[in-house]
């Protein structure tokens, strides 16, 4: 039987800081710049982009995978 469910990971090749941008943009399937603007809106709107961020660093685990 094929696991289809998708999870978040934080992306080790779409990586600027943690990769936490580049996983989203995974799991969503839109492109990873769209979602680094998004951050930077939210981080300059107030403090919902930083605290967003900083839980998906910590919950999400990494992508061992190298390439799928």
């Amino acid at each position: 039987m094929e696991d289809n469910v998708r999870k978040l990971t934080r992306s080790t090749t779409e990586r600027r800081i943690a990769g936490v941008c580049g996983g989203i943009a995974k799991y969503l399937n839109v492109d990873v710049t769209v979602v680094r603007i998004l951050f930077l809106i939210a981080l300059l709107c107030g403090s919902l982009g930083f605290w967003a961020y900083l839980i998906v660093w910590i919950a999400a685990p990494e992508d061992n995978r190298l390439h799928q």
